[in-house]
Parts: structure tokens; C-alpha cells; sequence
């Protein structure tokens, strides 16, 4: 049966044979334990699912109700007389690939296995990428690791930290921008698991000595994941980083990012311009790029070359040219952005200004009728202007080009399924508190994080007549930024004491993100 069947094609069928039609499989629809009675692969290459028994029936969602031989197979499994309901292909296919991640072991669970297995055995790298859930009968160390990826993927980790002490293994997961230590192998494994890493990235497993950076593409309950790998050699070994993009998210819109509707309507007037500069700032792991994609997306049309130059591309936009940088061939930001002004550009976006040489080139780009999109470092949009001008660019060309700076942050969301109310007597110099404030009290849904994601607060610093002056000027970040906070700019801090109103995140998340600027203020 064709898989893109549509539901319209299967509850037409449905009514012909007088059978329920399910469009989408629900987790509470399922009993999860009739599901360790059937192999994965049965279940999926005949997109079937058993779902409930009662009255001596077994209830059992299909996509193909013409494969007789799978019913009948399923029938003399349980020994019990089937109650067919229809679904489509491609919904069975999404249950079963949910559902039997759910009683796919944890990493613990498989670590406490490996006790008197012979672990010296690593298997060669796939040729193409293969789901990890099909993965269950591999060797020891291979089977670790897929279990580490997949329940990385499962607790939404961004981040595998691998790192090797003198007497153990570490495994740490990021979560949510959290560090959380997930499980201790043994320390035999610790060689094994490094060089399985590499096989899979492709890299050389005999060099220990020198860093090395490589990508790995795995499937994880049908989820296309790019991992970005990182090895550094350390005194007790190469301790390793993977950072996780689960493809399947996509990008997110301008509104989907926190902005308020005054931000969102404000950079949309911004990206309309056809030149200038926009800046988007914060540490590493603030959603800078995120950001840069969103804005991207908003402005995209047939009607605008759009050409960016990244370290690395994390996604791939539809209309859109983009290179990736790379040192070894002298392929850097600058030289990279010397070619991109030959293709005719409306838009530009540069991953980074590392160096002066960047930051002059994409000035004079914004200066001769483009609009260029980039990030620097720096901890508020006040300091962006002092960090161009510490890199000898002359103070009345960044005047001129620049057109606004977005700091950003990331904070934590309170998860909306326990998330309760509570009032505190805490007090903090120059914050007023609202009477009730909201926090989470941990549940399955978070793995008792009491978080679920996260969401931004953004300072959104204008740059008009009176603050070129004061660039041209040379006058201190903090002399800016308090010109600006007069004028109405809402800060990193004011922004997020919003959303703790609002009851989207705690008022420790939105100090814990922003101490740096306000270190004042007691934790």
C-alpha cells in the first residue's frame, strides 16, 4: 500500500469496511507493555501497532489492512482474535517510532550489562545512517553508545560531554543549557567508546595527541540527527563533546523566539531596510543563530539574493547560498565575505565578526547598499559598539552603518504540566516582585526537571541620530545604554521579569542568565 496515503483516502476505506479509523495514535490509546511482544521491524515494515486487549480481543491499528499475513502473524502471536482499527501509514509509522523509544533501555541500564562482556570488539561504521532503535543486538560498546545518542535525543540534550578521569568516565548531558552528569562507564570502555566516536565522525583513531572536529548522521526513532563532534587530548584521555541538531525541530519563527509583538514588529521594519547592519549578541549558546535563521526565513523571497557565510551550517535554507567556512583552505569569514560581494547580494549574513578584518569588510558591504546580518560576543547591545570600535574600526563608520544590536539570553521555561504557584518573601535590590510567582514541581513530562525548553529575553538597542553621536564620540557602553533605557529600550533583565509575570520562567532563571550584567544582585 502506498505510504503517503492520505487520512481522507483511509476513513473512506474505513467506512467501506465498516472498521474505526484513527488519524492520529495517542500515547494513552497504547499499552505499552503488548509492544515488547513485537519486534520493531515487524511493526514497522507493515505499519501495524497492537494498542489495547480487553474481552478477549486485541485491539490492533494498521496502515495496510490488505497485508492479511501480518494480521494473521500478530493473531497467532497473542493467541487471541483481532478488533482492526484503520490509521494511516504514515501515522502508524509515527506512533510506533514514539512509542518504542519509550521501552528502548537507558544508558545505565545497558552499562549495567556490559559486566563480563568481552568489550574489546568495535564494529565498522555504517555506510549509510541507520536508526539507532534498530540497533539492539550490536557489540557492547557499540550498543553504549547508540543507547547514550538516543537518550540523549529522547531528554532533548544539545550537548554529550564524554570526559575521562583517572579513575572513571563521565557522561554528562546539556539540557536546556544544564549540565546534568547522566551515568559513569566502566573505565575499560573509555578507549573503545572514543574510537567508536571517530569511526562514526570519520576521523583518524590513531592520532590521541592533536584536537580533531568531525560530524556524524544517525537516525533516532525515524528523527534525522547532525552531530557535530569535538575531541581535545587531556591527561587521562581525548575527552569528547557532541553537539546535537534534531532536524526534524526546524527553524522557529520571530514570535516563536520571545520576542514581544514590539520586537518582533521592530525587527521586521529593520530587515526591511536594503542596508545597514544588524548585530545580534550573547555568549555562546544564547540562540544567536537561531535568531539570524528566523530573520532570514521572514525576508526570503525570489525576489532577494540571499548568500551567508557560517562555521557551521546548521540548517539549510531553500533559496539561500550558503558556504561554510573552512580554515584549511583559507576559507575564513573575511576572505569568504570578499567572494559573497562579487555574487550580486541583497542580504548578507555572516556566522561571526571574529576579527577587524571581518568587521571592516561587512561595514563597507552595509555602506555600498546591502544588509548585512551577523553576531559578536559581548554581553549586552551597549558593548557591541565599544567592542567594533576596540577593533580599529573607525567610530563614524560604525555610526553609520550599524542599525541595531540585539543582546540575547536564553532562560529555562517552567514545564506547563506542573507548573504551580507559590509566593516568596525574597528580596532583590531594585526588582519588585509580583505576589505570586511560579516554578515547577518536576513530573515525567520533564524527567523532574520541572523545565521544558526554553525561550529568550532580548534588549533591542536602536541605534539613532543622538547614540551616532555618542558613538562618534567614543562615549562609554554603559553612558549609551543608559541613554537608551531613558528612551524606553527594555533591558535583558526587564525583559525577563516580564516572562516571570507572565508565569513562563523563575525569577533565579532570569538571574542566573544575566549576573554577569547585574552582579549586584544577589543569587
Amino acid at each position: 500500500m502506498n505510504t503517503m496515503t492520505t487520512p481522507t483516502d483511509m476513513e473512506a476505506l474505513a467506512r467501506r469496511l465498516g472498521l474505526s479509523f484513527l488519524e492520529r495514535i495517542d500515547d494513552a490509546q497504547v499499552d505499552i507493555a503488548l509492544l515488547e511482544r513485537v519486534p520493531l521491524q515487524f511493526a514497522r515494515s507493515n505499519h501495524i501497532l497492537p494498542l489495547q486487549e480487553s474481552d478477549g480481543k486485541l485491539m490492533v491499528a494498521t496502515g495496510n489492512p490488505a497485508n492479511l499475513a501480518a494480521l494473521d502473524e500478530l493473531r497467532g502471536l497473542f493467541g487471541l482474535p483481532l478488533e482492526i482499527v484503520l490509521t494511516t501509514p504514515q501515522a502508524a509509522l509515527e506512533a510506533i517510532n514514539h512509542l518504542y523509544s519509550r521501552v528502548t533501555g537507558s544508558a545505565q541500564e545497558v552499562v549495567e550489562e556490559l559486566e563480563g562482556e568481552d568489550l574489546s570488539t568495535i564494529a565498522t561504521k555504517f555506510n549509510e545512517p541507520r536508526d539507532l532503535l534498530d540497533l539492539t543486538d550490536e557489540a557492547p560498546v557499540i550498543r553504549l553508545l547508540n543507547s547514550i545518542l538516543f537518550q540523549a535525543v529522547k531528554e532533548r540534550a544539545s550537548d554529550i560531554h564524554i570526559e575521562p578521569y583517572e579513575r572513571e568516565v563521565e557522561v554528562r548531558f546539556r539540557i536546556d543549557g544544564i549540565l546534568y552528569k547522566i551515568l559513569s562507564p566502566p573505565k575499560v570502555v573509555q578507549e573503545a567508546i572514543i574510537s567508536r566516536v571517530k569511526i562514526m565522525a570519520g576521523l583518524n583513531i590513531a592520532e590521541k595527541r592533536l584536537p580533531q572536529d568531525g560530524r556524524i548522521r544517525v537516525i533516532v526513532a525515524g528523527r534525522d540527527v547532525d552531530i557535530r563532534v569535538s575531541l581535545i587530548p587531556t591527561f587521562f584521555g581525548e575527552r569528547v563533546v557532541l553537539r546535537l541538531l534534531d532536524k526534524k525541530k526546524g527553524l522557529i519563527s520571530l514570535e516563536d523566539m520571545g520576542l514581544s509583538e514590539f520586537g518582533v514588529k521592530t525587527m521586521e521594519r529593520l530587515l526591511a531596510r536594503s542596508n545597514g547592519i544588524i548585530l545580534v549578541t550573547g555568549p555562546t549558546g544564547s540562540g544567536k543563530s537561531t535568531t539570524l535563521y528566523a530573520a532570514l526565513n521572514r525576508i526570503n523571497s525570489a525576489d532577494k539574493n540571499i548568500i551567508t557565510i557560517e562555521d557551521p551550517i546548521e540548517y539549510q535554507l531553500k533559496g539561500v547560498g550558503q558556504i561554510q567556512v573552512n580554515p584549511k583552505i583559507d576559507l575564513t569569514f573575511a576572505n569568504g565575505l570578499r567572494s559573497i560581494l562579487r555574487q550580486d547580494p541583497d542580504v548578507i549574513m555572516v556566522g561571526e565578526i571574529r576579527d577587524a578584518e571581518t568587521a571592516e569588510i561587512a561595514i563597507q558591504a552595509s555602506l555600498t547598499g546591502h544588509l548585512v546580518l551577523s553576531t559578536l560576543h559581548t554581553n549586552d547591545s551597549a558593548t557591541a559598539v565599544t567592542r567594533l570600535v576596540d577593533m580599529r574600526i573607525e567610530p563614524f563608520l560604525v555610526a553609520s552603518s550599524l542599525s541595531a544590536v540585539l543582546a540575547q539570553r536564553l532562560v529555562r521555561v517552567i514545564c506547563p504540566h506542573c507548573r504551580e504557584e507559590y509566593t516568596s518573601d525574597r528580596e532583590y535590590p531594585g526588582i519588585t516582585l509580583p505576589p505570586v510567582l511560579y516554578r515547577g514541581a518536576g513530573c515525567d513530562a520533564c524527567f523532574g526537571l520541572g523545565t521544558l525548553g526554553r525561550t529568550g529575553i532580548y534588549e533591542l538597542l536602536l541605534i539613532d541620530s543622538e547614540i551616532c553621536s555618542m558613538i562618534i564620540k567614543q562615549t562609554p557602553a554603559g553612558v549609551i545604554k543608559e541613554h537608551a533605557v531613558a528612551k524606553g529600550m527594555r533591558t535583558l533583565r526587564d525583559d525577563g521579569l516580564l516572562k516571570v509575570a507572565a508565569g513562563i520562567t523563575t525569577i533565579e532563571e532570569v538571574l542566573r542568565v544575566t549576573q554577569e550584567d547585574y552582579a549586584d544582585l544577589p543569587l
